[in-house]
């Protein structure tokens, strides 16, 4: 009879020590983390598919899944690291312990393009994200229209899940915004009689017109002093985007003709008075941050520079700035650029 116990004992305690192994012990083939992607709504045998290349035992895995009753595993972007158990793997599908993604996005644009790059970014795709963009609804509660609904989204990386839903990537966009919009930058907007959106249209300009960042103080300058005057902007940048928006997406306009100027738009600055309707672009921060702290000089006019390529020559009178405007034509034809 004790020789029977004995048995029955050892026997226990292989099935604990094999039941433990299966468990507990390491069940993946990997000698460094890896990624995985798996996206929401999906099956266990749609995971099981996914982890194979990663599991030394996918039985012993669909077993204690099949235990821990995981049937819908939870999407996102997960990492699999060498050592993990079974109960480790299962237990991560179970809670939807996954990890944040670093989404990115620079000068987009337009709203569509956006969508097009975060959708590269996140399981959402580029459909829903644009049509969650322009919803009219969200954007009158919030103070935006069609025309600044780009206003809301601030070119930097932010960590989020790869499962986030298109309005809830929206919503961290707008309490972001509002974020960026503190005490001391609304101060500074108000003292140039401007809306946070008036002063992103303005940025936008200032973004298209040069890509040095320590020379768009200057050109905010510049364009505040003609809005103080009551003066038309006549920013090119502001012509190349009604004609994009007439001609078609890809257009490429390196040069801005006198007739351009005559085209019927809003965003017309030759022909229009004070701001057009909204941004003609997604500015950078830097962008927005020298309109909020333009220079204060009495400069009127600027053209592109033939001498530092990149910069622009600023003039206070007319007759200044024609003469360096000439320089430039003339450096242009010389190039060949006649569009």
């Amino acid at each position: 009879m004790k020789k029977i116990s004995a048995l029955v004992f050892l026997a226990i305690l292989a099935i604990g020590g094999y039941s433990y192994i299966k468990i507990f012990k390491s069940n993946v083939r990997i000698n460094q983390t890896v990624s995985l992607y798996f996206p929401a709504k999906q099956s266990l045998e749609v995971l099981e598919d996914s982890l194979k290349p990663y599991l030394k035992d996918m039985k012993s895995f669909d077993l204690l899944a099949g235990q821990k009753k995981l049937i819908h595993p939870r999407g996102g972007y997960y990492t699999i690291k060498p050592g993990m158990s079974n109960n480790a793997l299962v237990n991560m599908f179970r809670a939807g312990l996954q990890k944040p993604v670093k989404v990115t996005f620079n000068n987009q644009a337009t709203l569509k393009a956006l969508a097009k790059r975060i959708a590269t970014q996140l399981e959402s795709d580029e459909t829903a994200l644009y049509n969650t963009f322009t919803d009219a609804s969200f954007l009158a509660e919030n103070g935006f229209n069609k025309h600044t609904a780009i206003s809301m989204y601030l070119p930097n990386s932010y960590a989020m899940y790869w499962t986030v839903s298109p309005e809830k990537f929206r919503a961290k966009m707008l309490r972001n915004y509002r974020k960026f919009w503190n005490k001391k930058r609304l101060d500074k907007a108000r003292k140039l009689n401007l809306s946070p959106e008036q002063v992103i249209t303005l940025a936008a300009i200032v973004n298209a017109e040069t890509v040095k960042a320590d020379e768009r103080p200057r050109v905010a300058g510049v364009y505040l002093n003609r809005l103080k005057k009551g003066w038309p902007l006549e920013a090119d940048p502001t012509i190349k985007y009604a004609l994009i928006q007439k001609i078609g997406k890809d257009t490429i306009i390196r040069r801005v003709l006198n007739k351009d100027k005559l085209i019927d738009s809003p965003y017309n600055t030759y022909k229009n008075v004070g701001l057009p309707p909204g941004p003609i672009n997604m500015p950078d921060i830097s962008s927005i941050d020298a309109v909020l702290n333009a220079e204060n000089h009495s400069y009127m006019f600027f053209v592109a520079s033939v001498k530092r390529l990149g910069y622009h020559e600023f003039s206070k009178t007319l007759a200044q700035h024609n003469r360096y405007a000439q320089k430039y034509h003339d450096y242009i034809n010389k190039l060949g650029i006649r569009r």
